[in-house]
């Protein structure tokens, strides 16, 4: 770990140097970060395409540098976007490869489900899955046989517990977080119930044996900057497998916890479910793109995600799908007979569709089901060929980077933004704006995301004081900071290492301590006051509360 307990650790000149060191820093270069007009432009005529890749790399700092909360921000500037756990950037390959798509639709039509263009890079229609599905196995640690480019999340999710979820009298529970992603808890609770069983009996939600008691592990870190209470412990974990191994029949638990950014120890946990004959899942919508995965070697039967945000394949693009090898063995006349009324050994149960058969034998439309192997035996229906174009596109960027490479440069990234948002704790300010001025028994924020490496991604969810959301977030958009919020009082900053800075980070804590000035000051003021874009989309009724 580096060590930024320099003098000028705080300062933009010291962020530039860092990246100047940094490997990747070319990468960013390769994604459209939208500039401080594109943010507020209430049109697209911004020329955000025509934008030479030098202005992506152009400082983020240049309204900020003097810490004045008054100044205005230059409008042809990138913005600070730390937003990549929501939603990724567009790479600018990107448009270029969907265009590359059209034209092969309108060149070749239906044609180009089985012709390779010689002046293009992406694959005929008919096999673009399995291209992107190899691509993506890299990044998770598996099998290319192992994972599928299907549907979204949630229905991967419910696929996936038609096939695992398959409750006995003795053995019909799921175990799920406690404070589990909304979509999660719907999809379990609505599985049970189409099982004619009661939520309330059948659904266990995972907390911490002791809610009082804080989880973290740094020695670094003092109660006064990080409050961890929220995490949910592995013991915790075990504890709940073991309490009730007799009578659970699933369990199902994210990679990364949305809300306080905790990595969890996927393979221990996976190993002790196993231990006591229970299948798990993962739902990796915060890891894929995060953190290195070693899917197949970690033995878990199932994981799902979404690849909008550290993947950036673009708003609702399509999701992944993991099957443990073991669980995808096709013996070759394994086969649904009796419209599915009965399976053969060697075939694990699923719904099915026709994209999930055999394509030699595909287009005989004999309506006898054979099954692809592995995952891909799983998928219903066509694939949506723009989304995996999309996905071909920034996955081809990972690829040459390499997640460990990636891994590498973002625990050094999320490290610099604790130490510096620790300085504004601790102090008095290493920065040249106003002090908060609170004291460390009352601090205007704490970190919820736990402080050692090993137990997060790249986010780290910072609790306001109470009352300050609103007027922080307004202000931060204002300067055009895009992070986001999850009411009542958490900003999820999660630094990108494919295109975010040191300098990015640096930026972010001036605007943020302005902020913090500002929203204390103000006081219950800032409740009175018109609220922000993404404040204001945090209301169920705008619909920002259902975006992961």
């Amino acid at each position: 770990m580096p060590d930024y307990k320099e003098p000028d650790a705080s300062t933009i000149e010291h962020a530039r140097s860092l990246d100047e060191q940094d490997p990747l820093r070319h990468f960013r270069a390769e994604f459209i970060i939208p500039s401080k007009a594109d943010l507020t432009s209430p049109t697209l005529e911004t020329q955000q395409d025509e934008r030479s890749s030098s202005s992506s790399r152009s400082s983020p700092s240049t309204t900020t540098s003097s810490s004045s909360s008054s100044s205005s921000p230059d409008p042809s500037s990138p913005c600070i976007y730390l937003c990549g756990n929501s939603l990724g950037l567009q790479p600018r390959r990107t448009s270029a490869l969907i265009q590359t798509h059209l034209s092969t639709w309108a060149k070749k039509g239906v044609y180009g489900h089985f012709t390779k263009m010689a002046d293009s890079p992406l694959p005929p229609f008919m096999n673009a899955d399995e291209v992107v599905a190899e691509q993506m196995a890299t990044i998770v640690g598996a099998r290319p046989d192992e994972v599928a480019i299907m549907q979204t999340l949630t229905a991967n999710l419910h696929l996936m517990m038609m096939t695992f979820y398959r409750p006995t009298k003795d053995r019909y529970k799921i175990l799920l977080e406690g404070k589990a992603f909304p979509s999660d808890h719907y999809a379990v609770e609505s599985q049970i119930r189409l099982h004619d069983l009661d939520p309330d009996e059948a659904m266990i939600l995972i907390k911490n044996e002791d809610d009082d008691t804080s989880t973290s592990t740094s020695s670094s870190s003092s109660s006064a900057t990080h409050c961890t209470t929220s995490n949910l412990t592995t013991q915790s974990i075990l504890s709940t497998i073991d309490h009730h191994a007799c009578s659970t029949a699933l369990i199902l638990l994210p990679g990364i916890q949305y809300y306080t950014g905790q990595y969890f120890d996927m393979r221990a946990i996976t190993a002790h479910a196993h231990s006591k004959g229970i299948a798990i899942g993962w739902d990796l919508a915060h890891a894929v793109g995060n953190v290195p995965l070693q899917l197949h070697d970690w033995g878990m039967d199932f994981a799902v995600w979404c690849n909008y945000k550290y993947i950036n394949g673009g708003p609702g693009v399509i999701g992944g799908l993991f099957v443990h090898e073991r669980h995808g063995r096709v013996d070759d006349d394994a086969a649904v007979e009796d419209g599915g009324a009965g399976f053969k050994a060697g075939y694990r149960g699923r719904l099915t569709g026709w994209w999930g058969g055999d394509k030699s034998v595909r287009f005989r439309m004999e309506n006898k089901f054979i099954p692809i192997p592995g995952a891909q035996g799983f998928q219903l229906s066509n694939p949506s060929i723009i989304d995996l174009t999309a996905l071909y596109s920034s996955l081809s960027i990972f690829n040459r980077a390499t997640i460990s490479a990636l891994r590498e440069k973002s625990v050094r990234l999320t490290a610099y933004l604790e130490h510096l948002l620790v300085l504004l704790l601790e102090g008095p300010s290493a920065f040249a704006s106003s002090s908060t001025s609170t004291s460390t028994s009352n601090p205007a924020f704490t970190i919820i995301t736990p402080s050692e490496p090993s137990s997060r991604g790249a986010q780290l969810s910072i609790k306001l004081s109470a009352g300050l959301l609103e007027s922080v977030m307004k202000h931060l958009e204002e300067k055009g900071v895009v992070v986001d919020e999850r009411k009542p009082d958490v900003v999820r900053v999660a630094p990108a290492p494919l295109y975010n800075s040191f300098e990015d980070v640096c930026a972010f804590v001036k605007v943020f301590e302005d902020a913090l000035v500002s929203a204390v000051r103000a006081g219950e003021e800032s409740e009175k006051k018109e609220g922000a874009v993404m404040v204001d989309g945090g209301k169920e009724e705008k619909g920002w509360a259902g975006i992961k």
